[in-house]
């Protein structure tokens, strides 16, 4: 494996006092991508915010180290910090500040650092012209009036402009058209030609797969990863679904 970037070891979650994370371990080195799939209520959107720091989970135990660091001793905005990105199935409405200035902000909270709006807008440009979208894009005022294909497009566009370490998307392409899903694996495609950049990518479509490279699949049963393997793996489990591994869960 390439130098690992996160490593979560036994790591145990409950939301609203009900267990639903039982010990999931997961390695992820630097510059890899990996798929996370699993049926309906196995804990994916769970994980994924456990690790982001989200206060609707809580930690029952277990080990998470991002960069050498502990993760779990972290506040959200130190994670962001430390290079972690989440996008989110249901992106809030912000109104009144621009999805440009709202980028611009995260980045420079995160460098402590002010960036010369100019050149700021430029990156911008380039990166909604690489994307295919329209320049007025980053002017609206973040998701509003948003339909669900534009609020995914603008959190790939942060991704991409905010350039973490690890990207988790939990399952951006969920509910979209063909075009958005084209947009997102476009993104997606963006973000990967940083040779030392992460993903994890939470999906139930393989489409939005279909032009990377991934490293490694693991399926979430029930709280647990109860497989990993290869790209074949997705093919499989497109094929045959989850009912054999959570039968073997019993």
């Amino acid at each position: 494996m390439a130098n690992s970037l996160l490593s979560v070891s036994g790591l145990r979650a409950a939301a609203e006092e009900k267990e639903i994370l039982r010990g999931v371990d997961l390695e992820i080195g630097e510059g890899e991508t990996h798929v996370l799939m699993g049926p309906n209520g196995a804990g994916k959107s769970t994980l994924a915010g456990a690790l982001m720091g989200d206060p609707r989970y809580t930690i029952l135990g277990g080990e998470v180290s991002f960069k050498g660091e502990n993760l779990l001793e972290k506040s959200v905005s130190q994670r962001a910090g430390a290079g972690l990105f989440l996008s989110f199935q249901n992106p809030v409405e912000v109104p009144g500040i621009s999805l440009e200035n709202f980028i611009r902000t995260a980045i420079e909270q995160g460098k402590g650092e002010k960036l010369r709006p100019w050149v700021f807008h430029k990156e911008v440009k380039e990166t909604l012209a690489a994307l295919s979208m329209d320049e007025s894009y980053g002017e609206r005022d973040l998701n509003v009036g948003f339909s669900g294909g534009e609020k995914k497009k603008a959190e790939i566009l942060q991704m991409l402009l905010l350039k973490p370490s690890l990207a988790i998307l939990d399952e951006t392409d969920s509910g979209l058209d063909v075009d958005a899903v084209r947009t997102v694996s476009r993104g997606v495609e963006e973000f990967r030609k940083n040779e030392k950049a992460s993903l994890l990518i939470i999906t139930h479509n393989a489409a939005i797969l279909s032009a990377l490279k991934v490293d490694r699949v693991h399926v979430l049963v029930s709280g647990r990863i109860v497989k990993e393997g290869g790209p074949e793996l997705i093919e499989e489990i497109s094929r045959d679904g989850f009912s054999r591994f959570e039968v073997n869960e019993g």
